[in-house]
């Protein structure tokens, strides 16, 4: 075992996450401030040291990768779907899967209301954001979907905006949204590569050139490249000109270390499922106080007084062990740490952009100054844009050097392959990326 200070005993650590209250399924609920300290003395973060530096310490981050089941045979770097949970979150999810199956409907009738409460308010908690602000989805597409279709305040001649690096099921459902509300669409294309102050002069431009737009749809972190927009920056210019916004926030969550009131936008959207770590079927609602009366209630539903995000929503029966699993999986993120993860995405996205940048044959695509990128990126053959050229590339880097990755579509400039690492991959991983571009030159 190394002698770094930071490392920690795996199988010690395991039993203490087994004697605190993470392991104890009568009830279902938020975690006391000392069940959360016991997990952070788990993982065993020291405290003089900051996050960069802690981004290069592999011995910590092997550490962290011990609470993951690893697969074997291949270099997985598309972790962009949904995420890996962690074995504590793991074996909670199946322990919650268990009791409801035991109990049934009488848990469901009975208790299941407060306890989903208690997961949405330890999400509001983790976000920064009132408990009345925030509500559980299925995802961030059923949240998004749902702000667009009842969006209730448009005027003739009014236009909304979107961009070429949205999600391209949210590009489709404002184009809908304009046809539906005899509104104009307005998309703004954004450059393959951008900085911060590029981003933010396109937005002023665009508001400049239509002073009738209303709604804009904002991703905050592009789920095609990792772009990650300035979204603050943009509010405040669109506030002054009476724009609302929607924010798409569901690659960004736990990609991203923020608090939601920094972005000041009206509505937001997240996932806990990809880079948060819960079971697969949990995202998040955020409305602002005081914004509801814009939104109308999902068909079917009352809100006479426009005070319940609830009746915004309504998503019938859910993944009930799922929902309950939800305080363990923010426990165990604090408990990491979302400005560690935030930084060792950033650095695993730093080692191989950094030399891919140097490679003729490579265009990396997203952020071009590091305030612009996360661990999130992407990357293309130089001129090679196509579909069947990017998935030549795809399968090439499969088959002849065991590294997996994702084809992207949507962005104007064509066609890319995206690479998304998690907190428990490697350096060493991260350079067999690195040497597998080094080594493709025409495929």
């Amino acid at each position: 075992m190394s002698s770094n200070p930071i490392n920690f005993n795996r199988r010690k650590t395991l039993k203490a996450f087994a004697a605190s209250a993470l392991y104890s399924i009568a009830s279902p609920g938020l975690l006391s401030a000392k069940e959360q300290s016991s997990l952070a003395n788990s993982i065993n973060i020291p405290k003089d040291i900051n996050p960069l530096d802690l981004a290069q310490n592999e011995d910590f981050w092997e550490n962290i990768a011990h609470f993951y089941d690893k697969a074997d045979g291949i270099v997985n770097l598309e972790h962009g779907f949904w995420g890996k949970m962690s074995r504590p979150v793991k074996d909670k999810y199946l322990e919650y899967t268990e009791k409801v199956n035991t109990e049934l409907s009488y848990y469901a009738r009975k208790n299941y209301a407060k306890d989903s409460q208690n997961s949405a308010h330890s999400v509001a908690a983790a976000l920064g954001a009132k408990n009345t602000e925030v509500a559980l989805t299925r995802n961030a597409t059923e949240a998004v979907h749902n702000l667009l279709r009842q969006y209730n305040d448009f005027s003739k001649g009014q236009t909304v905006l979107y961009t070429d690096i949205d999600y391209p099921s949210f590009k489709d459902a404002m184009i809908w949204l304009a046809k539906s509300q005899n509104v104009e669409p307005v998309k703004v294309v954004l450059p393959p590569q951008a900085n911060q102050t590029q981003i933010l002069d396109l937005y002023i431009q665009a508001f400049d050139n239509n002073p009738n737009l209303k709604l804009m749809l904002l991703t905050h972190v592009s789920n095609q490249h990792g772009l990650l927009l300035p979204v603050a920056k943009i509010s405040e210019e669109a506030k002054k000109r009476g724009i609302d916004v929607i924010c798409d926030c569901a690659q960004s969550w736990g990609l991203v270390n923020f608090n939601i009131e920094e972005l000041n936008v009206d509505w937001a959207a997240f996932n806990l499922h990809k880079w948060i770590g819960s079971p697969v079927g949990i995202g998040a609602l955020y409305m602002k106080e005081g914004s509801l009366k814009k939104i109308s209630p999902y068909p079917g539903e009352l809100d006479p007084s426009d005070t319940d995000i609830n009746k915004r929503l309504h998503t019938a029966t859910v993944n009930f062990a799922a929902v309950l699993t939800v305080p363990t999986v923010m426990a165990f993120h604090q408990a990491i740490g979302p400005k560690n993860k935030a930084a060792r995405l950033h650095y695993l996205h730093s080692l191989w952009a950094e030399e891919a940048r140097k490679m003729r044959h490579i265009e990396v695509l997203g952020g071009s100054d590091p305030a612009s990128c996360t661990g999130m990126g992407a990357f293309r053959l130089k001129g090679k844009t196509s579909l069947n050229e990017v998935s030549a590339l795809q399968k090439h880097l499969e088959t002849e050097f065991g590294v997996f990755t994702v084809i992207r579509k949507g962005l104007d400039s064509g066609y890319c392959i995206r690479v998304t690492p998690q907190v428990f991959i490697s350096a060493s991983e991260i350079a067999q990326l690195t040497h597998a571009l080094k080594h493709t030159k025409i495929v």
